[in-house]
């Protein structure tokens, strides 16, 4: 379980082992510690991210917050599920 960022009291991560064939590039996100279930966000072809769902349930200002901080490190997000998962592929 990669821990990519850490913004404020949330982290932002994703799961080496989350099944075959791999989902598409995506990262969850969950205050304090990774959680099974967290929030959700899929990366896109055009390296936007795209809201999975909100398990977690972060407050929407927040979430909007995260969610630009995700897109402002985006090459970082994909340089590391390329290492990690050893694929390039994209939600759309």
């Amino acid at each position: 379980m990669p821990q990519l960022f850490r913004f404020g009291e949330y982290i932002i991560y994703f799961w080496v082992n989350e099944g075959e064939p791999p989902e598409p590039i995506h990262v969850h996100i969950a205050k304090g510690r990774p959680i099974p279930n967290a929030t959700k966000i899929w990366i896109t072809s055009r390296h936007k991210c795209l809201l999975a769902n909100n398990n977690s349930q972060i407050p929407t200002a927040r979430l909007n917050k995260l969610m630009r901080f995700v897109e402002a490190n985006i090459n970082t997000v994909i340089n590391v599920w390329k290492e990690k998962i050893q694929t390039e592929e994209y939600y759309v």
